[in-house]
């Protein structure tokens, strides 16, 4: 179980401010979702945290240990993991096979044992696979383990990618807008998958703008307007709040809040 910690984070582009001394913690078994309006720089704030971007000012930290401009594969290997707003998956792999392209980060065989196919290969593959079904199983998937990706439904291929991350064996989940494009049966689907990975102790965090998913299962807020946190808190502070309000949710937005609470 681990803890993430975002210090004064921010990062400027041609002179203008993306992310602007954004600071919030994600502790282990909790959902902390980041709103904003379009612009607001969420996804470059995912971006700095998962090391495709490297920070002009502040520190990342995972259980107090310093990972601020480490690459994406070094936080993987520290427990980290993302999935990305728009699909990235394999669409004639089956959808086992998908997952099990984010096992290499698991897997301990060389290159020369894979091409001389030798027992610690195979053993390792099997391991592979055995997580990837598990994975699947978590996310609701497994019946479809041999379809190919192409003939999954949007909203199973967001389950898809969560599973990918969660064969990793991570223990940060970073999700941008996994709910995106979904209709109600799939989001409420997706929001079921989410509750169960926090409960599992693992720290989420996403990017999210269907107000009703994030106030059911989020326990922490983080609202950024041009690059800054404007307002945290727990969902029903975040509902009420004014500067919220006047910045993204407006009084659409505010009632549809208050509906997903109702």
């Amino acid at each position: 179980m681990s803890r993430l910690d975002i210090e004064d984070l921010g990062i400027s582009f041609g002179g203008i401010k993306a992310v602007d001394g954004v600071t919030f913690s994600a502790g282990a078994g909790e959902v902390t979702s980041i709103i904003g309006p379009n612009g607001a720089g969420k996804t470059t704030l995912f971006n700095l945290v998962s090391g495709v971007y490297t920070a002009d000012t502040g520190r990342v930290g995972i259980d107090g240990t310093d990972v601020t401009g480490k690459p994406p594969h070094l936080l993987a290997r520290a427990g980290m993991a993302r999935t990305f707003q728009n699909l990235q998956v394999f669409p004639q792999m089956t959808a086992l096979d998908n997952v099990m392209t984010g096992c290499h980060m698991i897997e301990r065989s060389n290159l020369l044992a894979d091409l001389l196919g030798l027992p610690s290969s195979r053993r390792e593959t099997a391991k592979s696979r055995e997580a990837a079904r598990e994975a699947l199983r978590r996310a609701g998937l497994e019946k479809l383990a041999e379809r190919p990706a192409s003939e999954l439904s949007y909203g199973q291929l967001k389950r898809l990618e969560i599973a990918r991350a969660l064969v990793t064996g991570c223990d940060i989940l970073l999700l941008d807008e996994p709910a995106a494009g979904c209709n109600a049966v799939e989001t409420r689907e997706v929001d079921d998958l989410i509750h169960g990975i926090a409960q599992e102790g693992k720290a989420v965090v996403l990017i999210e703008h269907d107000m009703r998913l994030v106030m059911r299962i989020s326990s922490h807020i983080v609202v950024l307007d041009q690059g800054r946190k404007i307002a945290e808190g727990r969902p029903d502070q975040i509902r009420n709040n004014p500067d919220v309000i006047a910045a993204y949710l407006g009084a659409h937005g505010a009632a549809e809040a208050e509906a997903a609470n109702a």
